[in-house]
């Protein structure tokens, strides 16, 4: 773990190291500069995993070093300090991973470090095998390549059987998500066994069949299989939170009740 910490008021520095190290692990590296064009020629060969940035500096501004370092460095994770709210919308917009007001205490900085490295990757993993995107409209993709479903109900039902986040669901309840205040006679539960099948079917014709677990009078899919845009933002992971635009499974009317939840805890980390 390699950590910046810049701001041109060196009393302050000094306290923001210091929470630091109480913070992170004990094997952790803590940089600190009093001056923005020293950090960047620093930051040059030395890649931070997250930066504490004043943004109130003279000379380079925090806002322009934060964008000099996401030049050299895409995956460091910024966080700003600073005495100035009115600089929010624009440190957001360059999708930072948090703004803190200061004084900052032991606590605020901790969580928002901790949210900073959640998901935080080196780039040298590969891409996931099974994937599925939620914000905006629901597909599902296979090393990279969108699955095409021989059923817009069987599309839907798995798309709800993410939204559940490996939660388990009913036949019956299945039926009621798909068919709005349809009875759930017999006649149904034949035309649900056809979308299910249809389902497994597309399922094992793309290798992904894995996914889905059907017991007796239930279902659901196996999560921790899938990387999900959904997911990553039910974990605090930054960048999901930044690619979130209100707009989750529009398709479906069912999917409205997770798109304000996410809403609510989007505007939650402003």
């Amino acid at each position: 773990m390699k950590l910046i910490c810049v701001d041109d008021e060196a009393l302050v520095l000094r306290l923001t190291e210091s929470l630091c190290r109480e913070i992170l692990p004990k094997d952790s590296e803590i940089h600190s500069f009093t001056h923005a064009a020293e950090a960047l020629e620093w930051t040059a060969s030395n890649p931070a995993d997250v930066a504490l940035l004043d943004i109130d500096m003279p000379g380079m501004n925090g806002l322009e070093l934060a964008a000099n370092i996401k030049r050299l460095s895409p995956d460091t994770r910024i966080i700003f300090l600073t005495g100035y709210s009115e600089y929010a919308v624009e440190a957001f917009s360059m999708h930072v991973a948090g703004y803190l007001m200061k004084p900052v205490s032991r606590e605020r900085l901790a969580e928002e470090i901790g949210y900073a490295l959640e998901g935080h990757s080196s780039g040298d993993e590969p891409p996931a095998h099974i994937s599925a995107k939620t914000f905006g409209n629901f597909d599902l993709l296979v090393d990279g390549s969108a699955v095409a479903f021989a059923r817009s109900k069987s599309k839907e039902l798995l798309s709800y059987l993410v939204d559940r986040q490996g939660s388990s669901i009913t036949r019956a309840e299945a039926a009621a998500v798909l068919w709005e205040d349809s009875f759930y006679d017999r006649a149904m539960q034949k035309q649900l066994d056809v979308v299910i099948r249809s389902l497994r079917t597309t399922l094992e014709t793309y290798g992904a069949d894995g996914i889905l677990e059907i017991q007796k009078g239930s279902m659901r899919v196996r999560h921790e299989m899938i990387d999900c845009d959904l997911y990553r933002f039910m974990n605090g992971d930054i960048d999901a939170v930044n690619a979130f635009r209100g707009e989750y499974m529009s398709a479906y009317p069912w999917a409205e009740l997770t798109e304000a939840y996410m809403e609510r805890r989007a505007q939650s980390r402003e």
